[in-house]
């Protein structure tokens, strides 16, 4: 059996629990459960507390986990990351009253800095030889400012209105965070085993969502110039129509790259072009 943390609730909970499931994986999550089991695969569900979990990886108590990388940069450096998870995205940044002139870090210097992120700021601050007072605060970080605990802040921000309703603005960017897999030290040689299968699995479904399924009509006298601009996999499935002289090309788009691949193949005579989502993909 592996046994994995999960945070207790939450965005990042859901987005944990969603990914398990396209994975095939199905956990039977009753209200309030702190452990559950899965029933189609050998999966123990450890349901934690966000700032515990390091701990818990470090100690054996747990094989895997799925955490914020912020998390993992302020409490357990040491722990291995095996897998980015591409959700939960976030930043940890320097904030400042909207009405203050920030020009660098350097304005940092003799300031009173609130965070719920000591050992990252000390080591931003260490980095760009800059000496803060720092205050620890467990949440509603944001308000240090104005009630005059801080001069600035250093905290998560994904969208920013939580900065914006307390009338500050994001200054200066120490780190990018995302969801990721880690695991303990102490996982067993049968645990890892596990853990293969199950990476395999995730890696199926992220690729699937980064990848786009592309049915399309063109001339066959265009089909080398869009064969190179639709690598595929491997290369396109190209079959022939009942139109003589036009083929149906199927092939795979990277979603980063979706929008400009779909204008060069408009722009080579591609036609007809279906766009589809793509459920796993098994490379």
């Amino acid at each position: 059996m592996l046994k994995i943390a999960i945070q207790k609730s939450g965005r990042l909970h859901d987005d944990s629990i969603k990914i398990l499931k396209e994975a095939g994986i199905y956990i039977d999550n009753g209200k309030d459960q702190l452990k559950t089991t899965s029933r189609n695969f050998p999966l123990e569900v450890l349901y934690l507390r966000n700032g515990d979990i390091p701990q818990y990886l470090r100690d054996g108590v747990v094989d895997i986990a799925i955490l914020g990388e912020n998390l993992l940069v302020e409490k357990a450096e040491d722990l291995k990351i095996v897998e980015k998870l591409g959700f939960s995205k976030c930043r940890v940044s320097v904030a400042v009253p909207k009405e203050n002139e920030f020009n660098s870090s350097k304005d940092l210097e003799g300031k009173k800095i609130a965070t719920s992120y000591p050992n990252t700021v000390k080591n931003f601050l260490a980095e760009k030889e800059i000496k803060a007072e720092l205050h620890k605060i467990s949440g509603s970080v944001e308000i240090a400012p104005n009630i005059g605990l801080a001069d600035a802040i250093v905290d998560i921000v994904s969208s920013g209105s939580t900065l914006f309703k307390n009338n500050l603005k994001e200054v200066e960017q120490i780190l990018k965070s995302e969801a990721v897999l880690a695991v303990s030290p102490q996982i067993s040689a049968e645990a890892n085993q596990i853990l293969d299968k199950l990476l395999f699995r995730i890696q199926s479904v992220l690729k699937a969502r980064s990848s786009k399924y592309v049915l399309l009509n063109a001339p066959n006298d265009k089909l080398d110039k869009i064969i190179e601009i639709l690598p595929g996999m491997k290369s396109p499935t190209v079959l022939p129509l009942a139109k003589e002289g036009w083929s149906s090309l199927h092939s795979v788009i990277n979603e980063e790259t979706f929008w400009e691949v779909i204008d060069e193949l408009k722009n080579n005579g591609a036609e007809g072009i279906l766009i589809c989502p793509i459920e796993k993909m098994v490379l």
